[in-house]
């Protein structure tokens, strides 16, 4: 492939052109426009915004379940103090009634 009677500048010219060729494979190449982006980025966002409230209504009803469980179980306590102190009350009105 190569020819005999080739000079330094043919050589050099050749060597520059085959550099050329090469870096354009480098270059970025023009975009085509997707006529359907705009939309499956719009669905794909309304998508993450159902999936982020969802999370956020399941995160909020688990705050609410376990503060309701906290509640509950401080009510419970506190009926059961309630119950205790009605007994020793009555324990001492009973004592008081027997002197």
């Amino acid at each position: 492939m190569t020819v005999k009677n080739t000079s330094l500048t043919d050589r050099l010219a050749a060597a520059a052109k085959a550099k050329q060729a090469r870096m354009e494979l480098f270059k970025p190449k023009a975009a085509v426009a997707d006529p359907a982006f705009e939309q499956r980025h719009a669905e794909r966002d309304a998508a993450l915004v159902a999936v982020r409230a969802e999370r956020d209504a399941a995160k909020l009803a688990k705050r609410e379940a376990v503060e309701a469980a906290a509640a509950q179980a401080t009510r419970s306590g506190e009926d059961l103090k309630a119950d205790q102190k009605a007994a020793r009350d009555a324990k001492y009105a009973a004592r008081q009634a027997r002197k």
